[in-house]
């Protein structure tokens, strides 16, 4: 257990050195959502993932990665601020945050997504995109 835990980890931390994002853990996005209002929070995962029992970050967009490349416009807004792109694990968002970065905006993948912000029990919404 102890040996895939680390390989998990290991795996984690090279792909985003291999994608060239620098993320952020999430203690260090409860930090910056904490001290900075002006943070953009963008959820890459499937509409079915946002509703799931995993929940979503409060005040999180939720662009999936299939859809970001045609819908980038919609972040438009959003391009002069920090943004902070999630999803399951970091794989989807690593990708995104490469993507968005072409198309200048300054932004960071959280390391380990949505279930390593679960399972550092940090809060999380359970709103369906209606109720948002």
């Amino acid at each position: 257990m102890t040996m895939t835990v680390f390989a998990v980890a290991l795996a984690g931390w090279f792909f985003s050195r291999q994608s060239g994002n620098d993320m952020l853990t999430p203690t260090e996005v409860q930090e910056k959502i904490d001290a900075d209002s002006t943070i953009v929070l963008l959820d890459v995962r499937t509409p079915s993932e946002w509703e799931s029992a995993t929940g979503h970050l409060r005040g999180a967009l939720l662009i999936p990665v299939q859809e970001l490349a045609g819908r980038i416009e919609e972040l438009d807004p959003y391009k002069h601020r920090p943004m902070i792109v999630y999803c399951r694990t970091q794989n989807r968002s690593a990708h995104a945050a490469s993507f968005l970065k072409e198309h200048g905006f300054n932004v960071t993948a959280m390391a380990g997504g949505i279930t390593r912000w679960n399972s550092e029990d940090r809060p999380v919404v359970h709103e369906s995109m209606e109720g948002e």
